[in-house]
């Protein structure tokens, strides 16, 4: 009898934590390693935000809470909604998850079976594909090249769904891409969606503040009303709030899907950490105004990488809407040899090599579902970013 668990060889580790790992033994080791690979706002957490942390901790909220949220931050994730989406949602519509990648696998978990069909556009959040798999269910990843933009079109979208499909999963802008979608874009997925009633809809807007020049966020329930019944609306305060480590995501839906996410949490973590939601109860109700300063750093430094890329030999980058990443692409890469002999088959000996030669650590693309590609998280200096992009254009200028 084998010990470990079938499910176990049905996923795989996280390949992000795994390139952030290598970088940090590389450097542990002595090596001049720039990790690109983490999905992680380089800001503090803002003072006012730290200071109700503190609060929470002197005024002794330090016990358990209610399973899926203190009725304070779900008053607030509401006024959020209402405010920032134009989606009305009351607390009984509202779960309060430990991260947002909880929310997401207590709502798989809660309704797939066996069977069930996942549709995943593809470049896709590495996660997104095992936790499908870990609930039972079936992944459909869709191919969304460089010249849809990296975005699913309404014709493979309606190509992809079958009478086994439950849900279809939505991010914008997008983890790995940073593509965002327009209101015209998603409106013309939402069209195909009104035609097929079976089919729920899981929004993760975990990127909503991240977006850049005149690009305009939107959400599909807000687009289309018709699918507010069957859509699960995600977010949270790690990306927008440079809130990582505390570990706070929420989602508002019908009550029956928050009731039966509520049971799996009830039964796995219990509350989420009560210090962090009063944390993200001042992030989703103070000042706002810094996410506009942010916005500026991240734009600039998604410039600099685009561009310095773009004169990179063999890469082409396209220039994403939001978040804090870019995709570029390395076909006139593939066959070429480094100096020391590696042939560059693919983007993981692509991205092996530039670690190893280099000490530039980015994600290869093929963990995300499409490849010749790879992954930057431009979430750090720009002095890092063009150290960094300078070796990866010396990198390919070397390949022969």
């Amino acid at each position: 009898m084998a010990f470990l668990s079938d499910t176990l060889g049905r996923v795989k580790p996280s390949p992000t934590i795994a390139v952030t790992t290598k970088a940090a033994q590389l450097k542990a080791e002595g090596r001049d390693v720039i990790g690109l690979g983490a999905g992680e706002p380089d800001f503090d957490t803002p003072a006012n935000i730290r200071e109700a942390g503190k609060r929470a901790i002197d005024a002794g909220k330090t016990r358990y809470t209610a399973v899926d949220g203190v009725p304070e931050l779900k008053a607030a994730i509401c006024a959020k909604f209402l405010r920032e989406n134009g989606l009305t949602y009351t607390p009984a519509q509202v779960s309060v998850g430990t991260g947002g990648k909880q929310i997401l696998y207590n709502a798989l978990m809660a309704t797939c079976n066996p069977g069930d069909e996942v549709i995943i556009p593809a470049p896709y959040w590495v996660s997104y594909p095992d936790m499908v798999l870990l609930a039972g269910g079936t992944p459909v990843p869709v191919i969304c090249g460089i010249e849809t933009e990296f975005k699913l079109t309404p014709d493979q979208l309606e190509a992809a769904i079958t009478p086994k499909t439950k849900w279809f999963i939505f991010n914008s802008p997008s983890n790995p891409t940073g593509a965002g979608y327009t209101r015209a874009e998603l409106k013309a997925l939402t069209d195909v969606l009104m035609r097929h009633p079976h089919v729920w809809v899981m929004s993760d807007d975990m990127y909503e503040h991240l977006v850049f020049d005149d690009f305009e966020f939107c959400t599909p329930a807000e687009v289309e009303p018709g699918l507010y019944d069957r859509t699960l609306t995600c977010n949270g305060v790690s990306k927008a709030y440079a809130m990582t480590g505390w570990r706070i995501g929420y989602a508002a839906g019908p009550v029956a899907l928050i009731k039966a996410m509520g049971t799996i949490q009830s039964q796995s973590t219990s509350n989420p950490c009560s210090i962090s939601q009063y944390a993200a109860l001042e992030a989703l109700s103070g000042p706002q105004e810094f996410l506009a300063d942010w916005r500026r750093v991240f734009q600039g430094r998604r410039d600099l990488v685009v561009s310095m890329l773009n004169q990179a030999k063999g890469i082409r980058c396209p220039k994403p809407e939001g978040a804090f990443y870019v995709y570029p692409d390395i076909s006139g890469c593939i066959g070429k040899a480094t100096p020391a002999g590696t042939v560059i088959t693919n983007d993981e000996v692509f991205a092996t090599a530039l670690l190893e030669e280099t000490g530039v650590a980015v994600v290869f693309g093929a963990a995300f579902g499409v490849s010749p590609n790879f992954r930057i998280s431009y979430a750090t200096s720009d002095a890092v970013l063009r150290e960094a992009c300078t070796r990866i254009q010396r990198f390919c200028a070397a390949l022969v």
